[in-house]
């Protein structure tokens, strides 16, 4: 199967030159490294070929690498149910960069979208209603970069009291806890001690 899904990668790789930068084979599933600028080209490809017709958009979403030129990777995950395939596309991006929409082609797409700029602060171009959908109205960054804060900012909550909307600062409810894998509820029976040889059962 791992053969097959190396020459479906060349061969795709072979007819979207302009799009693709490299396919391979990763833990049984093909993953192409696709080109920004070009991913609505290579979308449209994969789902108006007879010979894939990837016609459904399984999830899109995004990966943070802080440390990272290009910070982020944009995840497309397709589906061909003709014929029982799967594709990756993983596209690298620099914070700040703009990368094309694919709502015209799998509607899914725009709310797949929102999400990750909601998430993650990408943007994409040409995108119908680029909005937040999961955060509060005038929330301030983006909750899976992994630079955001988990204090300092501003939460929402109605108040049965005031009858009102309140904003305050985020509070958590717990300290932050270091495991150890010693305490109690961790369940370590598995770490000897000194003057023990094996584990007791």
């Amino acid at each position: 199967m791992s053969d097959l899904l190396s020459e479906l990668g060349a061969l795709i790789a072979s007819k979207q030159e302009e799009s693709v930068l490299s396919a391979e084979v990763i833990s049984g599933e093909l993953v192409i490294h696709a080109i920004p600028n070009e991913i609505v080209s290579l979308i449209e490809f994969l789902r108006s070929n007879p010979n894939l017709q990837c016609s459904t958009l399984i999830d899109l979403t995004a990966v943070d690498y802080p440390t990272r030129d290009k910070r982020f990777d944009v995840v497309y995950h397709l589906l061909s149910m003709y014929q029982n395939l799967r594709i990756r596309i993983k596209v690298a991006i620099k914070d700040g960069d703009l990368i094309p929409t694919i709502s015209k082609i799998h509607k899914a797409a725009d709310w797949y979208e929102r999400e990750v700029f909601d998430m993650y602060g990408i943007k994409f171009s040409e995108h119908p209603d680029l909005r937040r959908l999961l955060t509060d109205y005038g929330f301030q960054g983006h909750p899976l970069r992994k630079d955001f804060p988990t204090t300092g900012y501003s939460e929402v909550r109605y108040d049965e009291v005031q009858k009102a909307v309140i904003y305050e600062p985020v509070s958590l409810s717990q300290e932050y806890r270091q495991f150890d894998f010693m305490s109690p509820w961790e369940g370590a029976e598995y770490i000897q001690s000194d003057d023990s040889d094996k584990v007791e059962s």
